[in-house]
């Protein structure tokens, strides 16, 4: 990550994006603090549970151990946000990510999260398969 006090979309090597819904906002117009969870879910979503390459070990899921969000910007319906996602480090069974929510080509909040592969039937860590880390070592930023 060149820079986490002024992340630009380009930074991030996976990229998704969401629309902004009307429902999405709150009395004073502007969208709630709440949905940008979601947005940031939909950066994760993509790019940890995508079909095409699954990370997921048999009987097992992710979840997030740690969410630490930075809201810098209001942001207004209509419109869009663009959402970037990189991998910081990856533990045994657990991925730090570093996301940015953009709207506009504006940083308007950041986030580092911890993800923990569990299994399904102990709720216990399990260890990320090498197919995983290699998958995840695509979305590492630069060291």
């Amino acid at each position: 990550m060149k820079n986490k006090a002024n992340p630009v979309l380009d930074d991030f090597p996976a990229k998704a994006f969401d629309k902004i819904r009307y429902s999405d906002t709150d009395r004073q117009g502007h969208v709630n603090n709440a949905v940008f969870s979601t947005f940031l879910e939909t950066g994760r979503v993509e790019m940890l549970l995508s079909p095409e390459e699954p990370m997921l070990s048999e009987g097992t899921s992710f979840v997030i151990a740690n969410l630490n969000l930075q809201l810098l910007a209001e942001i207004h319906w209509p419109g869009k946000v663009d959402i970037g996602t990189g991998v910081l480090s990856i533990g045994n069974s657990s991925i730090r990510l570093y996301q940015g929510v953009f709207q506009n080509g504006r940083c308007v909040a950041t986030a580092e999260t911890v993800i923990v592969q569990v299994d399904d039937t102990t709720a216990r860590s399990s260890s990320l398969s090498e197919q995983a880390r290699a998958l995840l070592s695509r979305y590492q930023f630069d060291q």
